[in-house]
């Protein structure tokens, strides 16, 4: 009996594996089938219609700066999706650094900017710190990033 199963599922499983076996006739291949689901289970036709996030940069390098001192970047985005973007949330990584972005939707074709502002006090040496923005888009999670040296007062 275990001989029998075994050949059966050996069998099946040649017969499963075979990628050239057509349609019956008078069906239809199932190779034109448009399925929207890609397989790491995005639908492509609803994220045709989502908001993007376009930046023009998302590093920005403040060079060196003195202790003490505040500087501000504003990073621009386009909305180049079909439906409004929002922006859910924006947070720095750590105290120092303040996002402030549109808490409005951003329509399909305009701009908007996030004003990143880091504060260098009681901070030295090498700096990188990023944000978080939280979005409808498909991607959801955006960075953005700023660099820079922090000289201690002579």
């Amino acid at each position: 009996m275990k001989r029998y199963l075994l050949f059966a599922l050996v069998g099946m499983t040649a017969i499963s594996c075979n990628n050239t076996v057509e349609a019956p006739k008078g069906h239809l291949s199932t190779s034109i089938v448009n399925n929207p689901h890609t397989a790491n289970g995005i639908d492509t036709v609803s994220a045709a219609r989502k908001p993007t996030l376009d930046f023009t940069d998302t590093v920005h390098n403040f060079a060196n700066i003195h202790q003490g001192e505040s500087v501000t970047h504003d990073f621009t985005f386009v909305n180049n999706g079909k439906t409004p973007l929002i922006i859910n949330n924006a947070s720095g990584s750590c105290g120092c650094t303040v996002p402030v972005y549109p808490h409005d939707p951003v329509a399909p074709g305009k701009s908007g900017v996030i004003k990143v502002t880091f504060n260098s006090a009681g901070k030295a040496g090498h700096q990188e710190k990023s944000v978080t923005l939280v979005t409808n888009t498909v991607r959801g999670v955006h960075k953005l990033y700023i660099k820079g040296e922090v000289e201690l007062p002579k």
